[in-house]
């Protein structure tokens, strides 16, 4: 009895810490937001390259659900993807690594080989360590340059907005690997 009694206080305290939000994070947040009418927007922007592994046994994108129309659709129509894929600073999967690019996407075209996305870049490394950006909108995969909307973010980029153009760098159809290359042009304050 005392056992059970020592873990059921263990986990109240562990849950206690998990949703307690600390009290200078809330007071700095209201400091910011009380200041955000005199803030100057700033500019920003960004050349980044998403690693994308399809193939196994590093995949970073992975089938979650399809509907039964998915098989026989000439677009993939219903295919749910989610993906943590690397970011990097040049093309080559070797350099210098940014973050990390994760989200939902769903082929959702009936006509169009067309991706309906929700992306977060999470970078965890550089000038812009700790901060996130969110892309959310629609993406024909076969069209050279790719321009989809940017929502949100947080840390350096709170109230972000602004634009992304995307393209395909590379793509080894034996490694089922693709290098996409993204330019952000964000505001944020």
């Amino acid at each position: 009895m005392e056992k059970l009694c020592a873990i059921l206080f263990f986990c109240s305290l562990l849950i206690s810490q998990t949703y307690a939000t600390p009290k200078e994070a809330i007071i700095e947040a209201e400091k910011w937001f009380k200041n955000l009418s005199q803030a100057k927007p700033k500019e920003a922007k960004l050349r980044f390259y998403i690693q994308d592994a399809q193939g196994e046994p590093n995949a970073t994108i992975w089938e979650v659900a399809r509907a039964d129309i998915t098989s026989i659709s000439p677009t993939t129509f219903g295919q749910v993807r989610v993906l943590d894929s690397l970011i990097t600073a040049k093309p080559d999967r070797n350099s210098e690594k940014l973050g990390r690019a994760q989200g939902l996407i769903t082929f959702s075209d009936f006509e169009e080989s067309a991706l309906s996305m929700n992306i977060n870049f999470v970078f965890n490394s550089g000038e812009y360590n700790g901060s996130t950006l969110c892309i959310l909108g629609r993406n024909p995969i076969l069209s050279k340059n790719r321009e989809l909307p940017v929502v949100g973010g947080t840390g350096v980029f709170r109230m972000a907005h602004g634009f992304s153009i995307s393209n395909t760098y590379s793509y080894d159809p034996i490694e089922n690997y693709g290098v996409l290359e993204y330019n952000v042009y964000v505001s944020y304050v």
